[in-house]
């Protein structure tokens, strides 16, 4: 588990998770790269448009509690390969009691992560995957992104601490039609409502989104981890709450289910 301060925000995160990084096909699940004080994280499954297992979640959740630890890392970029940043959580898979856990300490992670986390984002944002990219300090979107939230009408709950994340963001009014309906909506959508920070063509979205994350490098680590802290701290003050009452919610739902089967 990660362990939180009084305030819920830059705890360590946990060094010792196994990273297990490798598809049955040989391929990494999650491409870890470093260059100039960011460290780039690419979600790599994109024959299955990213849909998050076990595996890349544990790989990512090892390489954000490495990037944090790391003096020589001030940045991260998330990033996605292939047609989509993340189709959300891979429902082909059978489901396993570690799926809840993995997802929220992912999200945690993210939060807690003392650097800078730029999320940019393409093609289909969907689910968990748009709870992780809410929970980055700074999104940058392509024009072809699309994002839904699908989880209500699939009987499930949504996690990510996004029941706190998204009010602040986007008012409780329109938090609730999103995630209640789940319709899809796009990248200047997005941008209107402050979801994300900026949205750009797809060809210039690697480029800008590494610019914005090697400026992010260039602040001083200690600004940055004090801006992230109380800005988090005041910004998001039921965050660890949000965390906790979503996954009592999926836990209940999911024995609703068990039990009408």
């Amino acid at each position: 588990m990660v362990q939180t301060d009084p305030d819920g925000f830059h705890a360590s995160i946990p060094l010792d998770i196994p990273t297990p990084t490798m598809t049955s096909t040989d391929s990494p699940v999650l491409i870890h790269e470093k260059s100039e004080g960011v460290v780039t994280l690419t979600l790599n499954r994109p024959e299955k448009r990213n849909a998050i297992n076990n595996a890349m979640a544990r790989s990512l959740l090892s390489a954000l509690a490495q990037a944090d630890a790391q003096d020589d890392v001030r940045a991260v970029l998330l990033r996605g390969n292939g047609l989509a940043f993340c189709a959300g959580r891979d429902v082909s898979e059978p489901p396993t009691e570690d799926d809840l856990e993995l997802t929220q300490q992912v999200a945690r992670a993210i939060v807690q992560c003392r650097k800078p986390v730029v999320a940019a984002v393409h093609g289909w944002v969907v689910g968990a995957g748009l709870e992780w990219m809410l929970d980055a300090d700074v999104v940058i979107a392509a024009d072809t992104a699309r994002f839904k939230l699908p989880e209500a009408s699939l009987g499930v709950f949504v996690t990510g601490g996004i029941s706190a994340v998204l009010p602040a963001i986007a008012g409780l009014s329109r938090a609730k039609a999103m995630m209640l309906l789940g319709e899809p909506f796009s990248a200047q959508q997005a941008l209107d409502w402050g979801i994300v920070w900026r949205v750009v063509p797809q060809s210039s979205l690697a480029q800008q989104s590494m610019d914005c994350a090697q400026q992010l490098a260039a602040l001083s680590p200690s600004v940055a981890a004090h801006f992230k802290r109380v800005i988090n701290g005041l910004g998001l003050p039921e965050f660890e709450r949000a965390i906790q009452m979503e996954s009592d919610a999926q836990r209940a739902l999911m024995a609703l289910t068990n039990g009408a089967q």
